[in-house]
């Protein structure tokens, strides 16, 4: 607590000579008001200074106490549900962890890693491009028969609010390979082409893996992707149940990009395996968005054929108007 300034003299008083009257006391030179009486010294004898300076330190002579704080046991919950609800906002709205469970992304992503998904970008309005890793919602019972997790309700809690990957939510992690309106095939071994152009993957597909998969089960396939709709596949090319083996579904294999999630941005965990998780080169290699083109011919298409329809139509009612307007002019004359 601060202390005034106060003077040399506070606390004195002037006494006159023997047998002479007492003169008045000289107030404090920092005009401190007192209390009582104006003489300098309080009931048990102690000079006012004296009995602040002893009032401050405290009876027993240690430093002045503060204001009582208020306990940290008090606050602490507090503090605790301040987190927690910032935790729910940031795993809404921000960024969520999830566990890799599977082997279907390797070697770009090991069962046990944990990733960072972005959440934000959805919000405004960003679509998954080619070559991005991607969370998504089961679309369409694609985890039919795998294994489902148990978490106990501390997990559950955790889980829900973002401090831990999420355990029970049935979401699957692949990479996209075409969005609306590409074409995506697969003949023989590979390459995988995209708007006929083949992709080099050699860089995230898993080692020994070919790009496509030689099976009548599905790894032979040419697709036309909708619009709203991703198809997505796996690194590990020949151990991933992705577009390609789910072509039976409602969605023919594709993806509704409701269902995206996120884009998984960082592997968190462990710390050994922290990295980011870019798109691939060969996804900007040019021409590769020739799909806008071509889509774009197809729309213009059936407007072509549409107007060369049209026009023997247009040159026919101009001949009849034409010659109708004779008739018209006669008998307006004659009249």
């Amino acid at each position: 607590m601060a202390v005034g300034a106060r003077s040399g003299h506070d606390g004195e008083e002037h006494r006159g000579q023997p047998g002479q009257g007492v003169s008045a006391a000289v107030p404090a030179a920092d005009s401190a008001v007192t209390s009582g009486s104006d003489s300098g010294a309080t009931d048990d004898g102690t000079a006012p200074g004296e009995r602040s300076r002893t009032e401050e330190k405290g009876s027993d002579g240690s430093p002045p106490k503060s204001k009582k704080q208020r306990s940290f046991l008090k606050e602490l919950p507090i503090l605790i549900g301040i987190a927690l609800v910032l935790a729910l906002l940031i795993k809404t709205f921000l960024v969520q962890a999830f566990s890799i469970p599977s082997d279907s992304m390797q070697n770009t992503l090991q069962q046990g890693d944990r990733v960072l998904v972005d959440k934000l970008t959805p919000w405004f309005g960003s679509k998954p491009e080619r070559g991005e890793v991607v969370v998504f919602h089961d679309p369409d019972n694609w985890l039919a028969g795998e294994p489902t997790a148990n978490p106990n309700p501390l997990q559950k809690a955790l889980s829900w609010i973002g401090l831990m990957p999420s355990a029970e939510e049935k979401d699957l992690i692949k990479r996209v390979i075409g969005v609306g309106g590409d074409t995506v095939s697969c003949k023989g071994s590979g390459p995988l082409r995209v708007n006929g152009h083949a992709l080099n993957d050699t860089s995230f597909v898993y080692a020994g893996n070919t790009p496509c998969s030689v099976d009548d089960q599905g790894g032979q396939f040419t697709v036309k992707v909708p619009k709203g709709y991703i198809w997505v596949m796996g690194d590990h090319r020949q151990n991933s149940r992705d577009s390609r083996y789910n072509q039976s579904d409602k969605h023919n294999g594709m993806v509704p990009v409701s269902k995206v999630v996120g884009r998984a941005i960082v592997i968190a965990w462990p710390i050994t395996r922290w990295d980011t998780l870019p798109i691939p080169d060969t996804f900007d290699q040019p021409g590769l968005n020739d799909q806008s083109s071509a889509s774009a011919a197809l729309t213009a298409a059936p407007n072509a054929l549409a107007l060369t329809g049209l026009v023997p139509v247009a040159l026919w009612r101009r001949r009849r108007i034409a010659a109708a307007e004779p008739c018209k002019a006669g008998p307006e004359h004659s009249a």
